[in-house]
């Protein structure tokens, strides 16, 4: 019973020394790590440069839309200037959660006991 417990933490253990003493191993979680948040980080700047540099192709695309007017505000300066704000607030939300996301497991993964 004695053994089962000192080889459950091992694992954990000597993960944990991996990535203080900057091990190969450790320095290959770390990369992990920090490819997933580059990753997360790209494909939410691709959907930003999307939904909002794509805005101006429309208009130039279809002049038609550019002249549309909701309550009186042509919706060019409408979505540029006031949709915007709240795309960009959810988009930063969805980092803050997805990013956290990713170091929770990490964490999981080194704290993870030997099976």
């Amino acid at each position: 019973m004695l053994a089962e417990v000192a080889r459950s933490g091992s694992r954990a253990d000597r993960t944990r020394s991996e990535l203080t003493q900057q091990t190969r191993v450790g320095e290959t979680l770390i990369q992990g790590l920090m490819r997933a948040q580059l990753s997360l980080a790209l494909r939410l700047s691709l959907l930003v440069l999307i939904g909002l540099g794509g805005l101006p192709w429309l208009f130039a695309i279809a002049p038609s839309v550019g002249r549309v007017t909701v309550l009186g505000v042509n919706l060019p300066w409408l979505l540029l200037g006031v949709v915007a704000f709240p795309f960009l607030i959810v988009v930063g939300w969805a980092y803050v959660r997805l990013a956290e996301r990713n170091e929770q497991d990490f964490v999981d993964l080194v704290q993870r006991p030997e099976r």
